[in-house]
């Protein structure tokens, strides 16, 4: 494909050593060779580093190194200029300002990982892991980011179309061929099993993708418990930090405050709630009611009870309030002795104040949702929630098959649900078309014919 000619910053706007500002098109060499001032950038070798000056008519701009990249082998497949400058926004957007002057424009967001995909120089499930990588807060999300980006989530999804596809090429040819004699006549029972067999892999997959999306995503944890009970105190020795305002009246959490927390390799966003309590004070009662919705959203519950007293009523109606979701109970203040008594119910005794206890709540947390065998494995985790919809609809669509051929439907229409499988697994790295499949199908045969 060919585009015209874009230029934007790499480097995040602030002030730092050096920014970097990216050209890329066919014209990238002449356009920056134009208010550049030392070697001929059009006669460079690819990928070498040119020292000079940038200038504006005869006004020199900054001392720059510039680097050369040639098309094919380069990020988008085009023609690539680097100017590293000078850090501080200024220089660079002067820098820019001159290059969209004399005809370059300026790139949307995210164009040049746009081109990298649309000139076939990777797929979309590698350019996800672009942003992923950027984003990663934890050495987990930066692992399994890696592995998107080195196409480990491109060779499974291929795999799994490979394996459709030889179920669609053998249905086309028992349809389009059936006079030949070493074509295995394929009907609805031969087919089931083959069926079958992809439907357990693709849940074996989405059973696995739970933990992916933990670590990409984190995991919405809520903070609740009475008044008084020591939640801020919780929020702020999980935070090491003076996040939430700590004393000893009742009622001084109205609102929620939110902030996130990597607890050994887990992405808490954690959410310190107003104490749950009858009030009279309508400012407090909306930070009541605030909690309690959020209690309704979490995907984890911290219930923070005071060890040290016997358990109060409105700690048995949280207890009530909170049952059936996920939760770990907290027994806060273990410093000060241990009342409690919850038969059947597992307490992790924590002191807040002291900063005692917190590696069994971690411990606890990565056993409610991490599968470390999995995450230790070889085995490629999806974690991106458009991935792992499009393979839902796969699996449906080849619940779908097996149910046409247990009821004995025609042949071709089982087929129909396969290709709807293939397209939606297509989809998840941007290649799908009906070409696509053609061209994959005819080439599995060569009757000569």
């Amino acid at each position: 494909m060919i585009f015209d000619t874009i230029v934007a910053k790499s480097t995040a706007d602030g002030i730092s050593a050096i920014n970097i500002i990216r050209v890329s098109g066919d014209e990238s060499f002449t356009k920056v060779n134009e208010i550049f001032k030392g070697p001929d950038l059009t006669k460079a070798k690819s990928h070498t580093v040119h020292y000079g000056h940038i200038h504006n008519q005869g006004e020199i701009i900054d001392e720059v190194m510039v680097s050369i990249f040639k098309t094919p082998k380069t990020f988008t497949t085009e023609n690539i200029v680097e100017i590293s400058c000078h850090g501080g926004n200024f220089i660079a957007n002067e820098i820019i300002k001159i290059l969209i002057s004399n005809g370059v424009r300026l790139a949307q967001r995210g164009e040049f990982t746009k081109r990298a995909y649309l000139n076939g120089r990777i797929d979309l499930t590698e350019a996800e892991s672009i942003m992923d990588m950027v984003n990663a807060k934890s050495h987990n999300q930066l692992k399994i980011a890696n592995e998107q980006l080195r196409g480990d989530v491109k060779v499974l999804i291929n795999t799994l179309q490979e394996n459709i596809l030889n179920i669609i090429a053998n249905i086309e040819v028992n349809i389009d061929y059936p006079e030949y004699d070493d074509v295995e006549e394929l009907t609805n029972t031969l087919v089931i099993p083959k069926i079958t067999g992809l439907l357990d892999n693709i849940n074996k997959i989405i059973k696995e993708s739970e933990t992916g999306q933990v670590i990409r995503e984190g995991i919405k944890t809520v903070i609740i418990g009475k008044p008084n009970v020591g939640k801020s105190s919780l929020l702020n020795s999980l935070l090491k930090e003076d996040k939430a305002i700590v004393t000893d009246i009742s009622g001084t959490t109205r609102d929620l405050i939110e902030a996130e927390l990597n607890l050994n390799g887990v992405i808490l966003k954690l959410v310190d709630t107003a104490g749950i309590r009858s009030t009279k004070d309508i400012i407090e009662r909306i930070g009541i009611n605030k909690s309690k919705k959020a209690i309704s959203e979490a995907d984890l519950i911290l219930l923070v009870l005071n060890q040290s007293e016997k358990l109060t009523e409105l700690d048995k109606e949280l207890l009530e309030l909170t049952k059936g979701k996920e939760r770990i109970l907290i027994g806060n203040k273990m410093d000060l002795g241990n009342k409690l008594n919850l038969e059947g119910e597992s307490v992790i005794n924590i002191s807040a104040i002291k900063n005692q206890g917190l590696d069994q709540l971690a411990n606890k947390v990565k056993q409610l949702f991490l599968n470390e065998k999995i995450l230790n494995s070889d085995t490629t985790i999806l974690s991106n929630a458009r991935h792992i919809g499009k393979l839902r609809e796969v699996k449906k669509a080849l619940e779908d098959a097996i149910k046409a051929a247990k009821d004995n439907l025609p042949i071709d229409f089982i087929e129909i649900d396969l290709r709807k499988a293939w397209a939606n697994l297509g989809e998840i790295t941007g290649k799908a078309t009906t070409d696509d499949l053609l061209n994959n199908l005819f080439s599995k045969f060569c009757l000569g014919k």
